[in-house]
């Protein structure tokens, strides 16, 4: 899963406006962003293959240090601890990193080890088993959660059409046509390794600091919005007085 790590995020600070939305944008993406970093150093391992769909193009060998379920719960409780001094916001950044996990859960094919180098292995398989259908799966459910998140913002005057705009971009460029990792699928090695590593990092953090600062802006035009409809509805108090 890609884009619905995002979706998720959006719709926890929906909930919570109040918890500072960097961790937790970054969190959802905090699985992944070791990832990448694990597979430049080839700590993970993947192996490309072109028929690996819907927009991987390759087998993960090897995830168990940042996507098995103890690690998963390990980086978590460490990306919470980090934000010790607000209680919520530790606890909302914990559980948007879980929620990686959790939502990659039915998708990946039997790669999530229990534990690093375990023999059970975990995951619905519906990447392997839907193809295509799993990514537009995925769509739907994103939409599902930016659609609840619009909903809970609306109520605060708060748009969040940039955010879904740009989470609509993001799921089209990560499609079965699209895909960067095709490309680098096809790239001899080290290159193969490295530059994978590389996007799959980048592709969380940029898009978690670009969706900060779309989010910081609907929150502050939202802000903005409720002062002027206050004075309006203050001015007209004193007309009608008068």
């Amino acid at each position: 899963m890609y884009v619905g790590h995002f979706a998720a995020g959006l719709l926890i600070i929906a909930k919570a406006p109040t918890v500072k939305p960097l961790p937790i944008l970054m969190g959802v993406g905090l699985l992944d962003i070791v990832n990448g970093l694990a597979v430049m150093t080839g700590i993970d391992h993947v192996t490309p293959n072109l028929a690996s769909g819907p927009y991987l193009y390759f087998d993960l060998t090897f995830i168990d240090w940042d996507h098995s379920l103890l690690m998963a719960i390990l980086l978590s409780v460490f990306w919470g601890a980090l934000f010790f001094r607000d209680a919520r916001l530790a606890l909302l950044a914990g559980v948007a990193s879980f929620s990686h996990f959790l939502l990659d859960l039915p998708l990946h094919n039997s790669d999530l080890a229990l534990y690093p180098h375990a023999e059970r292995h975990l995951g619905g398989g519906l990447w392997a088993s839907l193809g295509i259908g799993a990514w537009l799966l995925e769509g739907a459910f994103s939409a599902l959660l930016v659609a609840g998140a619009w909903r809970l913002a609306a109520r605060r005057r708060v748009s969040l059409a940039w955010p879904a705009a740009f989470l609509a971009v993001l799921f089209i460029q990560l499609s079965p046509w699209l895909s960067p990792t095709k490309f680098i699928a096809s790239l001899p090695e080290p290159y193969t390794h490295l530059l994978l590593g590389l996007v799959i990092t980048l592709g969380f953090i940029a898009p978690g600091v670009i969706l900060t600062i779309l989010v910081a802006n609907a929150e502050r035009r939202g802000r903005q919005s409720i002062a002027e409809h206050g004075i309006a509805t203050l001015a007209e108090s004193k007309q009608s007085v008068q």
